[in-house]
This record gives C-alpha cells, structure tokens and sequence, in this order.
C-alpha cells in the first residue's frame, strides 16, 4: 500500500430545501402487484447540499474520528473528506482487482483500525489497516489478512461490512454467480457472517467452527441494526423478488429454493419485498425507528418504519440517479451515495456525488 495526497473533489452547497416525490418502477418492464403493501408520499428533508462530487464508482462511507472515509469500487482508492468537501487520497489498497461488479467494497471502522472488503484477482477478501494521524492527515498501516478464499465473481460479491452493537463484525458474502453454494454452509457464499474483530470465530454463532450467521442468500448489501438489536438486511433477487429481511442466528433465506416471500416454513420470508425493476436495494441505515434504503435500478430512497415494516415510502426517484449506500453521520444527518458512474448508470457531469440531507 502506498499512501499518497492529492485533491480529487470540491464540495457545492445546495440553497433551500429539495422537495421529493414518490419512486415508481421502469416504464420498459411488465409491472405485477406486489405482496407488500407501498405506499407514495411526497416529503420535504431539509438542509439538502453535495458533500463531494466528481467521485469514481463509490461504493460505501465510513467514520473515523468525525472524518468521513470513501471507498472507490475501480480505483481502489480510500478518499478522506474534509468539511468543505474536498477529497484527500489516504491510500489505494493493494490486491483489489476491479471486475463486474467486484473490487475495492464496503469500510467499517472500529476503534483505530480502518476494514475493508474487496476483490482480489481470485478471490474475495477481508483486512483491516491500522489508522494514525489526525482528520486531514489520516494514513493507514500495513494490512492485516482477517479472512481471504470468499469465492468472486464479476457479479454478486456481497461486500457489505459492519460492526453491530455486540461488538462483532458482519459481512455479506453474495453467491458469486454459483447458486447451490448459498445453502452449503461449508461455503462462505450466500452468507452473512459473523466474527471478531480479529476475524475468528466467536462464542455463539449459530454453527460449530463457522462464521456463518445465516444463509441462503442470493447477494445482500445492507446491514443495519434498530435499537432494540434486531439486525436488518437488504438483498438482490433475481427476477422475481428483491428483499428486505430481518436476519435470525443460523437462518436460512431460501436461494436458491425460493425468492421472495414463499410457502416453505424451511425458509424465512422477506418482512417487504420489490420487482427488480423497482428496487436493487443496496446499502441501508436505521435512524430512530425508521429504516433507510437505497435502490440502484430503482433509483430512489426507500424510507420504511420499523413499527410496520409491510410499509414504505418512496423518495427523489430519478433526481440523482442510481443510489448505493445510506448512512448516519455523527451529527445525525443522512448521507446518500450515487452509483451513476459504476458502469451502468447515467452519469451527469458532477457524478458520482454523496448528498448530505438533515433533519
């Protein structure tokens, strides 16, 4: 890994507040009525402006010490951004080998070590880089392997990372284009997983030896956690059904059996399900009692309350595009991530962007 420093991105603040309106599917598409129950509002978030802009296929944001750290998919570059948004380069992470959909993938931090989940040349892979200096003089350390040999592909690499309230670190594990591998639970693909921060194993997952958390997933990209502890997670269907599932120690979601909500009491079903067309939900972040998704084909922020989580609300469809990553930042205020340059997007002038929205 080689640090270096050069600015990449100027912030631009947006004057007054942006008015939303509600998210429908893709007019080229059959659209069939969906078991859960939507509903369309048009809603106000106040102090709207662009944190950064000019970004390369971002894929996820993290915290560190009040500073927020950027992931890019292809370049594989970490950006630190300060308050004005200008984007400083912390390091570009050796190994990452951009394909498809793979490559340099979610962050999370936890106490002074940056993680981070990528695409190598065969494989997906875990390390964590120990963090010095000070925000607008971060620098990481050399990388430490927490697990490597997660099947890749060039579609459905997961790569969602997050520390929960118990301390532990979560990983999604897409199927990496091999089906059969998310119900085999010798296999790390189609999973959520669970471990240390240190990468082993810890007391109380649910299979003996294993990071395995649950399985039977087809290419989940969210996780959040409500107050009460319960662990949400977001996932790419295929055809058929996209999904948002609350996630049991040691369940099974179906794929390849089934997709969406189905009849089998072997699986559990989604608690709200999308067409494809209409969702391709990604990153996700719970704030108070409501859960925040963003969708990528749909092109909109899905706002659902955790007190009925058969209702959603659906916001800025096509207003910037592909959405890929939701987060809370420490002054409680969301910050929302556009994909438009990712290969499969749109992109206008200025993307990709990270909008901040406050209360």
């Amino acid at each position: 890994m080689v640090p270096t420093s050069r600015p990449a991105t100027t912030a631009v603040l947006v004057s007054g507040a942006l008015l939303l309106t509600s998210c429908g599917g893709n007019s080229d598409q059959p659209s069939e009525p969906a078991t859960s129950e939507t509903r369309a509002a048009a809603s106000s978030w106040k102090e709207s402006r662009i944190v950064a802009e000019n970004l390369d296929a971002p894929w996820s944001i993290a915290f560190y010490d009040g500073a927020a750290l950027v992931s890019e998919r292809d370049s594989a570059r970490i950006l630190e951004l300060d308050d004005a948004g200008r984007a400083r380069e912390v390091a570009i992470v050796d190994g990452v080998a951009p394909r498809g959909e793979g490559g340099l993938l979610g962050l999370a931090v936890h106490e002074n070590y940056l993680y981070a989940y990528f695409t190598a040349e065969d494989e997906n892979r875990m390390e964590r880089f120990p963090m010095s200096g000070t925000p607008g003089n971060l620098s990481l350390g050399s990388p430490e392997i927490l697990l490597d040999g997660i099947p890749a592909g060039g579609t459905h690499n997961g790569g969602r990372i997050a520390f929960g309230p118990d301390g532990l670190l979560y990983a999604t594990v897409g199927d990496a284009g091999n089906r059969e591998a998310a119900q085999d639970k010798d296999s790390p693909s189609g999973k959520i997983l669970r471990m240390t921060p240190e990468g082993d194993v810890p007391e109380g997952n649910p299979f003996p030896d294993s990071l395995v958390y649950s399985y039977g997933h087809r290419n989940p990209q969210g996780l959040a956690w409500a107050q009460d502890g319960t662990l949400y997670a977001s996932e790419f269907g295929q055809n058929t059904w996209d999904e948002l599932n609350v996630i049991e120690s040691g369940g099974n979601y179906g794929w390849p059996e089934v997709e969406g909500i189905g009849d089998n009491d072997k699986y559990i079903n989604p608690v709200q399900q999308w067409e494809p067309s209409e969702a391709s939900p990604s990153g996700i972040a719970i704030r108070d009692d409501t859960l925040f998704m963003a969708n990528l084909r749909g092109a909109c922020m899905r706002e659902i309350p955790l007190a009925d989580t058969s209702q959603s609300v659906e916001h800025f469809t096509d207003e910037f595009g592909r959405l890929r990553d939701v987060t809370v930042a420490p002054d409680d205020s969301l910050w929302v991530m556009t994909n438009n340059t990712d290969g499969r997007g749109s992109p206008s002038p200025e993307d990709d962007r990270i909008l901040r929205f406050g209360r």
